[in-house]
């Protein structure tokens, strides 16, 4: 029995070793395809190093570029793969073009796509995310949906064959890699931060990076508020912010800290001893609803409507009075906390439907 797995961005790599792992404890033969969506060797190297990552069996080595031209090169490259590899299942994770060049290339082969954070909406097709989504949740033989919420959007969708809620992979990763993460991460001490007495920013969406306006009030927030934000900056919105001339103005704030990225582990860290977290993230809108830290979205929507329903995740969008508001006064509803991303064996439930598929396959 072989599958394919295809990756492409980092919140792929997050999510996929613990797969991994059940496979192999199975015995599953997986082929891991790395499309090279984003590629840093040495970020990429912490991120393998900690999660104890396979190195890839084919890198595709695709790059940045247009949608159009990322999706048809992977599409392109990865097609080649699957024949000559000729996998039973291939499995994507998410909403990258990765994932959907993925589940495209499969499918036209006569492959079955098995789709991991199935059933995600935010319901704004501006967002290639949600295109992206859209698409491969139409073509894929099983859903992995990561919420109940996420199950009833694929049931309006029409979409009921091959469901099933299996739980959260990032609850598992993050659960499993934060005992971890506490014995190894110095990262407070490294920084000079005390638990609890820190905002943690991450920003790296296009539509913010790439909108002068928009960075340029989410920057003014930030320094306006006067609380201590620490922002870890990735080499690509960092070069947005010395475009616009907002870099400088970040830097030389007295309550900002602009550090290089940081690890997995160190992020679980600075996630868990945060006092609030604002993030563009969705992967970061979860870990921070993990931890039960409040979280404040630089997003007019969000897929994880769960978090925001539950008084955990305040949409403030771009808006500096808005931002500045709610660093100041946004708090959870009555600190309740219901738990909506399963219990922690998602990766489990997965590796357990699909061996089972698999072979009823091979006895028909």
């Amino acid at each position: 029995m072989k599958v394919a797995t295809i990756v492409g961005v980092r919140p792929e790599f997050i999510k996929m070793p613990i797969v991994t792992k059940e496979f192999r404890r199975l015995g599953i033969e997986e082929v891991i395809i790395h499309t090279g969506q984003h590629y840093d060797y040495e970020m990429d190297k912490i991120f393998f190093e900690q999660l104890k990552i396979p190195e890839p069996h084919y890198n595709l080595g695709i790059g940045s570029g247009t949608h159009g031209y990322q999706t048809g090169e992977m599409l392109k490259k990865i097609e080649e793969v699957l024949i000559k590899e000729r996998p039973e299942i291939v499995i994507v994770y998410g909403d990258t073009n990765s994932t959907l060049a993925g589940a495209l290339a499969a499918t036209k082969i006569h492959i079955q796509v098995a789709h991991v954070e199935a059933g995600l909406r935010c319901f704004d097709k501006k967002m290639p995310e949600e295109i992206n989504r859209i698409l491969t949740d139409r073509i894929s033989d099983y859903l992995f949906a990561p919420t109940e919420r996420a199950v009833k959007n694929l049931e309006r969708e029409g979409i009921t064959s091959g469901v099933y809620f299996v739980g959260d992979v990032m609850l598992d990763v993050a659960m499993q890699n934060i005992k971890f993460a506490e014995k190894s991460s110095k990262i407070l001490e490294s920084i000079g931060l005390k638990k609890k007495e820190y905002i943690l920013a991450t920003i790296h969406r296009a539509e913010n990076t790439d909108n002068r306006e928009n960075l340029k009030r989410i920057v003014e927030a930030f320094v306006n508020s006067g609380e201590k934000i620490v922002l870890p900056i990735h080499p690509r919105t960092r070069k947005m912010l010395a475009q616009y001339l907002l870099l400088e103005k970040l830097e030389s704030a007295k309550n900002v800290i602009v550090t290089n990225p940081v690890s997995y582990f160190d992020m679980l860290i600075l996630e868990k001893n945060a006092r609030k977290i604002i993030t563009d993230s969705g992967g970061v809108q979860k870990e921070a609803y993990f931890f039960k830290v409040p979280c404040i979205t630089l997003r007019e929507k969000t897929e994880w409507i769960e978090t925001v329903e539950d008084g955990w995740n305040f949409l403030a969008g771009t808006k500096k009075g808005k931002i500045v508001w709610a660093i100041e006064n946004f708090e959870p509803k009555g600190k309740t906390y219901p738990h909506k991303f399963g219990d922690g064996k998602a990766s489990e439930k997965i590796v357990k439907i699909l061996s089972e598929k698999l072979l009823e396959k091979c006895d028909s």
